[in-house]
């Protein structure tokens, strides 16, 4: 037999976990989705609406740490993909802007999300080239595979494994990509 307190002690902490689980979903997938809008506007060289949305998100996101605490919010997948998906487009916009990648203060943000949203970030980076290739700006593609292939070569020192070593093989795939369109355009200038 269990006994009657431990047992409603046991749903009472059950119970308020579930609700703060509800609030944590909600609120990430409402971040994961301000997150995409901002990479949309970062390819789209939409910076103000890009440095807007970002601190919404990020503004959320101190928001949900002060509420629930970082070690809570991690148990969540939801709120993992979401970070990550911040990460993506603010390693984007911060590569982009021509700035050194690095903590962002104010957020409890781990190695996994970094390093998540770093090898997503390259692939963004193959999208942003191609748009800089369809408006004729080919020395951007240039510069954008070598940023690519610097960050690479920095990632291949931390042997990853498990989930980030498949983040880490498609973004190996991405860099290719860009290797392989600044070929064609270097091909197509030489005719």
């Amino acid at each position: 037999m269990i006994n009657d307190k431990f047992l409603e002690q046991l749903r009472k902490e059950y119970r308020a976990n579930e609700t703060a689980r509800r609030q944590i979903i909600s609120a990430a997938n409402n971040i994961l989705f301000a997150a995409k809008k901002n990479i949309f506007a970062i390819q789209r060289n939409d910076f103000k609406t890009a440095e807007e949305k970002m601190a919404d998100i990020e503004k959320e996101l101190k928001n949900l740490e002060k509420r629930f605490g970082a070690a809570r919010l991690y148990n969540e997948g939801t709120y993992k993909a979401a970070v990550e998906e911040y990460l993506e487009g603010k390693t984007l916009y911060t590569v982009i802007k021509k700035k050194k990648i690095e903590a962002y203060k104010g957020l409890s943000l781990n190695y996994e999300s970094y390093l998540g949203g770093i090898c997503d970030m390259i692939g963004e980076l193959v999208r942003y080239a191609t748009n800089q290739a369809a408006k004729g700006k080919f020395s951007e593609v240039a510069k954008i595979k070598k940023i690519a292939e610097d960050i690479m070569g920095q990632l291949i020192d931390f042997d990853l494994t498990g989930y980030l070593r498949t983040k880490y093989d498609q973004a190996r795939g991405h860099l290719r990509k860009l290797e392989q369109m600044t070929y064609e355009i270097k091909l197509k200038n030489t005719k």
